[in-house]
């Protein structure tokens, strides 16, 4: 196992500390929050951290108003925060009376919707900041071929990344689908058994990249569209999974409507489809779809602040993923290939939508520009030459 990697999100969270009362690390189980929050404590004089999980820190909860009522001029870190959600009226109330800000940093492996207590409660008083696995910018030698088909196919997980050996790396990723099935989804308050979870997993991993089914998901699974839905919903709290949803705008075009779905670290993904080396991957018909997420997770990680669509119309017109922010869009179309020939749905996809950038996103060593000013380059070079 390799020493810390510096994650890009440190700035961004010392920042919130500075700006505000509280700020929450959310991300999925394992992607490194608790690292990350011992590395920023350090900056910190007799900052506290307690994990939620561990019994003789939820002991010095018993009291909590006590606790706090002592350690009232440090910076308070609570790992795992879901397992307290009686907390948060009474950090409300801890927080306005202080009145300053840096005084709690929260962890928590559920997204602020699911984490209703803390979006209501701590409303006006919190800045949430989303860790994910490590992507590609934040790895060593980033720019190399064999650094992103490592990550594509172990994924960004810590361990998953670090791991000595590519059979320990799949393992340690078995380990935590069963993990996260059958204790995390309960934790989070879900009476869902993990054989059924399982296999509804299991099926979005065959079916990532394509347009959701709900209805035809529910059918082989024995259950309502409906609750296909709830599903998803749960999955997509825990970041487990993407939703894309459709790019509309206003054009004499029939669009889809149906939003795609995306296993969100492929690392997860192939574990989930039995995929543990990069022969059986490059063989298997996932193959594609796999690209296709890890590009976007890759750009989306590293790409904060414009919001992400696909669009597709019923006459062929598509781009994998389109960036829509105030100056402009980008259109993001992604090719597993080292010489990529982009399709006629794609040039039709840029004369609806006129973007200001262009890019395919393939696995090739150099960018370069094709007609139309369109840039072909790795994910490694879209983040490097994000300056917009």
């Amino acid at each position: 196992m390799q020493g810390y990697v510096e994650r890009a999100a440190t700035k961004l969270i010392t920042r919130k500390l500075a700006n505000n009362p509280a700020a929450a690390i959310i991300g999925p189980r394992q992607c490194g929050k608790s690292t990350l929050a011992r590395h920023i404590l350090k900056e910190y004089t007799d900052a506290l951290y307690l994990d939620l999980e561990k019994p003789s820190d939820v002991n010095k909860l018993r009291d909590p108003e006590a606790f706090f009522s002592v350690n009232k001029d440090k910076l308070v870190c609570l790992d795992e925060i879901q397992r307290r959600p009686d907390l948060f009226p009474l950090l409300r109330s801890i927080l306005d009376e202080r009145n300053r800000n840096g005084q709690l940093l929260i962890l928590g492996s559920a997204s602020p919707e699911l984490l209703k207590q803390s979006s209501e409660s701590l409303a006006g008083r919190i800045s949430f900041i989303e860790l994910t696995p490590f992507y590609i910018e934040e790895l060593a030698e980033p720019e190399k071929i064999d650094t992103i088909r490592g990550l594509w196919l172990k994924g960004g997980f810590p361990r998953s990344w670090l791991a000595q050996s590519s059979e320990e790396s799949f393992e340690w990723r078995q380990d935590f689908i069963r993990t996260f099935l059958e204790r995390d989804i309960p934790g989070l308050g879900f009476n869902i058994t993990g054989r059924k979870m399982d296999r509804f997993l299991t099926m979005c991993a065959h079916v990532t990249g394509q347009l959701l089914n709900s209805s035809k998901l529910g059918a082989s699974l024995g259950v309502s569209g409906h609750t296909v839905r709830s599903y998803i919903d749960l999955l997509e709290h825990a970041f487990m999974i993407r939703i894309l949803l459709p790019y509309e705008i206003n054009v004499k075009k029939r669009l889809v409507k149906s939003p795609k779905v995306y296993i969100r670290d492929t690392g997860i993904l192939h574990a989930l489809l039995s995929i543990a080396s990069f022969n059986e991957l490059l063989g298997n018909p996932v193959c594609g779809p796999s690209w296709e997420a890890f590009a976007i997770e890759n750009i989306l990680s590293g790409i904060r602040n414009r919001k992400p669509f696909f669009y597709r119309t019923a006459a062929g017109a598509e781009v994998d993923l389109v960036l829509a922010g105030a100056n402009g869009i980008i259109a993001i179309e992604c090719k597993l290939s080292t010489s990529p020939a982009p399709s006629k749905g794609f040039w039709n996809a840029l004369d609806d939508l006129s973007p200001s950038w262009s890019w395919i996103i393939a696995p090739v060593k150099e960018m370069y520009t094709i007609e139309r000013g369109v840039t072909v380059g790795s994910p490694f070079h879209f983040l490097e030459s994000s300056g917009w």
